[in-house]
């Protein structure tokens, strides 16, 4: 469940909301992807943090253990959803950072693409023929202007290799 923008910022400090909103969604889409990789182990050790004291509270609310430490700091009150916000933004950048390396990988693809193509496309074609024939070398060849196509190598031979192992099982079947 998320929770609401106001009560964020009731439960964290100012520094922490400050983090905190720059995963929101129209301030993560300014934010470069540096600084994402640069929030996502911070995000992780507020989280972490909460989350240590979340379970203390618990322990100590079913008796199982002491109170750690002479205080604990001002902002214990909400240790839960203290660690919900905090996954909570760390799930926003994940998502952000995943979003722009696929964006990132796709536009390396679709370049990738268009270059091949482009190749195989000045591949296919003859360039334009040089200026006619010069005097006095007699005949030539006019050079064909129809696209050429190209055959792979393992297609050469193989219709003559099959009437050869056609002919030699019918040899076989004679002897």
């Amino acid at each position: 469940m998320s929770l609401p923008c106001k009560f964020e910022r009731s439960i964290l400090s100012h520094e922490e909301y400050e983090t905190i909103r720059l995963t929101h969604h129209p301030a993560i889409y300014d934010v470069e992807a540096t600084e994402l990789q640069a929030m996502r182990p911070r995000l992780r050790k507020m989280r972490d943090k909460e989350r240590t004291l979340s379970r203390q509270k618990r322990r100590e609310t079913r008796r199982k253990g002491e109170a750690r430490g002479a205080s604990f700091p001002g902002t214990t009150e909400y240790p839960s959803q203290r660690r919900q916000v905090f996954a909570a933004a760390l799930k926003r950048v994940n998502n952000e950072l995943r979003r722009l390396h696929n964006l990132a990988a796709r536009t390396a693809h679709v370049e990738a693409a268009q270059k091949a193509l482009a190749l195989r496309r000045a591949a296919n074609f003859i360039p334009y023929p040089p200026a006619g024939a010069t005097a006095s070398e007699g005949m030539a060849p006019k050079e064909s202007r129809r696209r050429r196509t190209v055959v792979a190598g393992a297609k050469i031979g193989r219709v003559s290799q099959a009437t050869k192992v056609a002919q030699a099982i019918r040899d076989a079947r004679g002897a």
